[in-house]
């Protein structure tokens, strides 16, 4: 038996076999060709096997979501055979006498700068097709397994630590859990496995070894243990937990359908977070009352280009009209710091945490931020659709974003698309000068939604990120309290609401605090939403106090 202790970021026991992330390789590497033919041959294998898993994917895809969804697959397997990117792919070999590798390089590149160069949109867009089909035949010449699992059956899945980019391309149905060397419980690799509802430890370090990999373990998200080929006692252990685990799920289910209210009648109202459209299935199988946090940026991160207004509004569209009616609050481009996007080709930075980031990025840009602001108008038609605004520290800031706000819709107005003029707009109040001018802030806006993961970071001077601060790093300190007890009297003096969508939300030891705070809104991975309701029905506001906001 081999024991391990890391840092739980998310509950729950599993058991599974250890495998280790593949991770892809940014570029080919360029070898020396092994004979034309050889090439040749080996470009011809790695085409037919693009082509299988696109017609597979097609085929899911139909099933699934319809002819519509299956269509991107059979365009790209359209653009596998294509006829003059073949030649280019050919000449590339024979002319230049490289590699497979190259040649599908080469012929993607030459082929993704003509159609971006073109005046037509439909055909400019079509140069991200270009890009990833390139890469499916190149991974697929280079062995790089798509999704980064190759096992047929589930696993725990282990790496150093995850990306936001690599946890997109994740085969999410393989995972059962997440162990990793690094990271922290503010990671993207940990807030995926909460919106999955699956264990994850992490801060493992050098005990978690790649050889290591295939052999049975169990897990415990909760208390950051991990058992490998456990001993009779240590086994009987895990398993009267994962059961007790089960019956916890079997009581939570009586929970849907429930009202999120005090015994007192206060209403609390509990949302989901998400990063993708697919996430929404997790919201509705949890009865989420709406989504508080829908983060645009994984868009950005899954592509390999910007995407373009029709791809980001079939995805917010297909959210809002997913929900029903019920809010859906989708903040705007939050990149920077720790998500990175390499097309955005942004300057490195000493202290990206403090540099150009978020709504930055977009004030400074501002044809990317138009882009996205008329995708989300246009979706605003198909449900109650919110927009809002990451690290705002100014009044001016709102200003200009509302400013381009009304530009876009000036814009649809003429074109005669249709959108929800009465729109939301609200802010994020992450950092200690959002607090400290809340009353003027709460001035320009519908609303305020606290994330509690930077307000901490920027208030205690601890980077989210470093897994050995460990107890510094404290969500609980009676400043971040202090400061989102200030943000929400500025929020109800100007009578709008307010919110919580970091990972604090969730926290059911800190539930009568934000009662008694008078916080309006909880936004919560999709597994925390049944257990915060219970809580919720079991408490008296009028009774709770403020007393952790005391030193």
């Amino acid at each position: 038996m081999i024991l391990m202790q890391g840092q739980g970021v998310s509950k729950g026991v599993v058991k599974g076999p250890i495998y280790f992330y593949q991770r892809a390789q940014a570029v080919a590497a360029h070898t020396q060709s092994a004979g034309l033919e050889e090439e040749k041959r080996r470009l011809e294998e790695a085409k037919a096997k693009s082509m299988d898993q696109l017609s597979a994917l097609a085929d899911k895809a139909r099933e699934e979501a319809g002819d519509e969804s299956a269509m991107l697959f059979e365009t790209h397997a359209m653009f596998v055979e294509d006829e003059d990117l073949c030649d280019c792919m050919d000449a590339a070999l024979e002319e230049e006498g490289c590699t497979a590798e190259r040649a599908v390089e080469i012929a993607g590149e030459q082929f993704a700068a003509m159609l971006a160069a073109m005046d037509d949109a439909y055909m400019q867009a079509r140069a991200a097709d270009i890009k990833d089909v390139a890469r499916r035949i190149l991974n697929n010449l280079m062995g790089i397994v798509d999704g980064g699992i190759d096992s047929e059956e589930p696993v725990i899945l282990a790496a150093d630590d995850l990306a936001p980019s690599e946890t997109l391309q994740l085969d999410k149905s393989k995972i059962l859990g997440f162990i990793t060397q690094g990271g922290s419980g503010n990671s993207h690799t940990a807030i995926l496995a909460r919106t999955m509802g699956i264990p994850a430890i992490c801060g493992l370090g050098d005990q978690l070894k790649p050889e290591l990999g295939g052999r049975m373990a169990y897990i415990d998200g909760e208390t950051g243990k991990v058992a490998i080929e456990p001993d009779e006692l240590t086994l009987t252990a895990f398993q009267a937990k994962y059961e007790k685990q089960q019956e916890m799920k079997v009581l939570m289910d009586t929970m849907k359908g429930q009202e999120d209210v005090t015994l007192d009648g206060r209403h609390m109202m509990v949302y989901c977070n998400i990063g993708s459209p697919e996430d929404v299935t997790a919201v509705l199988s949890n009865d989420g009352q709406g989504i508080g946090l829908f983060r645009s940026e994984f868009l950005y991160l899954a592509a390999s280009d910007y995407p373009t207004e029709d791809e980001q509004f079939k995805a917010y569209k297909e959210v809002a009209a997913a929900m029903e009616g019920k809010r859906v609050v989708i903040r705007t481009l939050d990149i920077g710091a720790d998500k990175q996007v390499d097309y955005f080709q942004m300057n490195k930075e000493e202290n990206p945490a403090l540099g150009v980031r978020a709504i930055r990025i977009c004030l400074n840009r501002p044809e990317v931020f138009r882009t996205q602001l008329r995708a989300l108008y246009r979706a605003s038609a198909y449900g109650k659709v919110a927009i809002m605004f990451p690290m705002i520290t100014s009044v001016w800031e709102v200003k200009e974003c509302k400013r381009a706000c009304q530009k876009v819709m000036a814009e649809l107005d003429k074109e005669g698309v249709p959108y929800n003029k009465d729109t939301e707009l609200g802010i994020m109040i992450e950092t200690p000068a959002s607090v400290l001018v809340a009353e003027e802030l709460a001035k320009e806006v519908d609303f305020f939604s606290v994330g509690t993961n930077d307000l901490t970071q920027y208030t205690l001077a601890c980077d989210r990120q470093a897994n050995d601060l460990g107890k510094f790093f404290d969500p609980h300190h009676p400043a971040v309290l202090r400061a989102l007890k200030i943000a929400t009297d500025a929020a109800h003096k100007a009578g709008i609401w307010i919110g919580i969508c970091g990972e604090l939300g969730a926290d059911l030891s800190l539930l009568e605090t934000f009662l008694a705070i008078g916080v309006d809104e909880l936004s919560v991975s999709p597994s925390s939403v049944l257990p915060l309701r219970a809580e919720i029905r079991k408490s008296i506001a009028k009774t709770c106090t403020l007393e952790k906001l005391e030193c």
